[in-house]
């Protein structure tokens, strides 16, 4: 009796050792929002990373029928929470490193359409930003002190 395709994957990606990547893809988001603001912020902030570091994407995925599907990110996204000064200096670091960041604003939640967002991101000074939800992508260690304060969201 021959093993399922499926099985085989399965086992051939369990029995390799972790990969420790050395980058680190981050959200940060703030502590105060409900959960439907969370996921929606989350999957906002990821979406332009992928598009501006195009390495960070794999390959499409296939099921054994043959349906593709979409690539997806190559590494694991870290989801944490702080509170508003947490992500404030988080903001200004990942800026400070030059690191790839991207931001959702408390003003976002009122708007409908890209030409909207932009606009009320770029009515409001940086450092006056209402950030609720922050994606960086860097260096593990130059990530991990731009999120200084954050924890694990739960």
């Amino acid at each position: 009796m021959t093993t399922p395709p499926a099985a085989t994957a399965t086992a051939a990606t369990t029995d390799r050792p972790p990969v420790r990547f050395d980058t680190k893809i981050a959200v940060l988001l703030r502590d105060d929002l409900e959960s439907w603001q969370r996921l929606n912020v989350t999957a906002f902030l990821v979406s332009g990373l992928g598009t501006r570091l195009p390495e960070l994407v794999g390959e499409p995925y296939e099921d054994a029928d043959g349906t593709a599907y979409l690539p997806m990110f190559r590494q694991p996204v870290l989801v944490l929470e702080g509170g508003k000064e947490v992500l404030t200096a988080a903001r200004r670091r990942a800026l400070g490193r030059g690191l790839p960041c991207s931001v959702f604003t408390s003003g976002l939640f009122a708007t409908g359409n890209d030409t909207d967002n932009r606009a009320a991101v770029r009515a409001v000074a940086g450092d006056e930003l209402d950030v609720v939800g922050l994606a960086v992508h860097g260096p593990r260690g130059a990530v991990d002190k731009v999120l200084k304060g954050a924890r694990m969201h739960p």
